[in-house]
This record gives structure tokens, sequence and C-alpha cells, in this order.
């Protein structure tokens, strides 16, 4: 057969297929957003300082609070030095223990005197260089400090004595502790630390640096403390109205120290006495008739009770001293 014989229709063009429309790239937040979405996946956002809470409310009941972090060459307010300070000053409305306004910030550095040691320069990150020459301002932080009503602090037991030992002022105020002052194994939370807090609200941040622990501590306490209905600005405010009063066992028999221990009470090694710290005047009734109980033999016996309150707690003072019979 030849090939010539055959006929052939053209086949119709066929056009070439539209390209798909490309994808449009997923944000980050929205990426966060669909992983949040999945029981399976928890998400940590940076935290961002704010700047500024918003307007005031209707007729505030206004208390200025101060939160203020402080790094230091060591552990020891005798010996050990500030490094750096940071303070944000804060208007709160007492009735709701939300934050308003502007928030003011104050940051410096000071120069020890002596060469940081290696342990503080890998907590803190802050070197000899960042700190040669540097001197705070002893004006300003003496202004910021007249003007607030609370002074708060996470971990206020360590802090406070620094401060008062470089600026008088500071022993004029009444202080919180947010590390102490609030409950928060009560609340569910899994540890009391400030960068584990701020997790539990889905942020992250880079820690031991005071000004950014202080943004973190603010908008932690700017929330409501979990399983009460009150902030925990408002918790801190009510706390500083109230005496705590630290309970030494004086005289405790020596086969009771495990006991004292498991209770939780601490051992002095200065005054070798047995130890604790207790809230309100009802705790400090119900942990009398413990000690009679249990600690004492309900023999009689004298412990010593330093009632304290914001003006001292928290300070290297001593609060007002009495004895009490058990």
């Amino acid at each position: 057969m030849n090939q010539s014989s055959f006929e052939f229709e053209p086949r119709p063009a066929v056009a070439p297929a539209e390209p798909a429309p490309a994808a449009q790239p997923a944000t980050l937040e929205a990426m966060a957003q669909r992983l949040e979405a999945d029981p399976d996946f928890r998400v940590l956002r940076r935290l961002v300082p704010i700047a500024d809470f918003g307007p005031a409310p209707a007729s505030p009941d206004v208390q200025r609070v101060l939160v203020l972090d402080t790094e230091t060459t060591g552990l020891s307010h005798q010996t050990d030095k500030i490094i750096e300070l940071a303070m944000l000053l804060v208007q709160v409305d007492a009735a709701t223990g939300l934050p308003f306004g502007p928030v003011e910030l104050f940051e410096g550095f000071e120069d020890p005197g002596m060469p940081i040691p290696d342990v503080a320069k890998e907590v803190t990150g802050i070197s000899d260089d960042m700190v040669r020459g540097q001197r705070l301002d002893d004006a300003q932080v003496e202004a910021f400090v007249a003007r607030a009503d609370v002074i708060v602090a996470h971990n206020a037991g360590f802090d406070r004595p620094f401060v008062e030992a470089r600026f008088p002022g500071f022993a004029t105020k009444a202080w919180a502790c947010s590390f102490a002052d609030i409950d928060w194994k009560a609340a569910g939370a899994g540890s009391s630390k400030l960068s584990a807090l701020a997790q539990d609200h889905g942020w992250f941040y880079d820690a031991h640096r005071a000004q950014v622990d202080c943004h973190a501590l603010l908008q932690v306490l700017s929330r409501p403390v979990p399983k009460s209905e009150s902030t925990g600005l408002a918790q801190l405010i009510a706390a500083v109205s109230k005496p705590s009063f630290k309970l030494r066992a004086t005289g405790s028999p020596f086969e009771s120290k495990d006991l004292l221990k498991g209770r939780g009470y601490r051992w002095d090694a200065d005054a070798k006495v047995w130890f604790c710290t207790l809230p309100d005047a009802q705790r400090l009734d119900d942990e009398l008739h413990w000690l009679k109980a249990e600690v004492y033999g309900r023999r009689n016996a004298q412990v010593e009770i330093e009632a304290l309150d914001a003006l001292v707690r928290y300070s290297a003072r001593a609060g007002e001293r009495s004895q009490r019979g058990v």
C-alpha cells in the first residue's frame, strides 16, 4: 500500500493549560494560629513591650506601681554590687487591677568598681566594657521612687536589700513580691519562675536583662491570676495592706527538725533556729496550735514572732519582735 493514498486530518491545536495561580504564602501569624488550633501544639510568641496601656477608666482609684529588676555581680547585698537597674512606672486602677496610660521607663548601668565575675557575665550577658565608667543617675532614680505608691519585684527579698543599700528612698516605700505574695501553686502554675509564668501566657523573651524582665513581669501581672478573678497587680496592691509574720520556733527539740523541715520551716544558721513566714494572723494562730501539739509536746514554751509590714518586708531590716507562749 502506498503511503500517499492516505490522507490525515490535522488535529485541532490544544491550548496550553493555564498555570495554576501561585499559592499565597501564609503569614507567620496565620501559621501560628493554625498550629494553635491543634491540641497537640502550643505556640510561643516573643513578648512585645507595651509602652501605653490605653486611656484611663472613669474615676480610677489610682495606685502608681513601680516594677523593678536588678542585675548584680553576685548574691550578697553586703559584698556585691548592682550593675544594671531597670524600672517601669505605671498607673493602675486599684478597683480593677488593670494598668492604664503610658509606661515610664528608667534603665541604666553602673560600674561596680570591680571585675564582673564570670558567672554573672554568663547569666546576664553584661560585660565589663558595658559598665565601665557608668553610674546610675541618683536624682532620676530617687524621682522615680518618690512617685511610686507600691514597688514590685519578682523575688523582692533579693532586689530590695540591694537597692536600699544604694538609694535610701527605697526604704520608705511599701513593697510587694510577685514571687511570694501570689500563690502561683494554687493557681495551677507549674513554676513560679518569671520565664515559666510568661510561657503560661504564650510568651518567651530573653531573660536576665533588667528591662525585658520588668516588661515581662508587668504583662504577667496585668492578666488575671488563673483560678481567680483578680489580676496579679490587684493581688499585690492588696498584699501591701496586710501584715505577715516570721515565726521562729525557739528552743524546739532537736528530734523535731525533720518534722519542721517537712512543714516548710527553714534553718537560720546564724540564729540557730527554725523559722517560717506566715501570710496573716489566722495562719499564725493555726501554726502556734500545731507547734504546741506536734513540736513542744503540749509543754509551755516561748516562740519569737516578728511582725512584718510592707515597709520592712523583704528588706534587710527587722520588724517588730515579740514573745508568745504556746
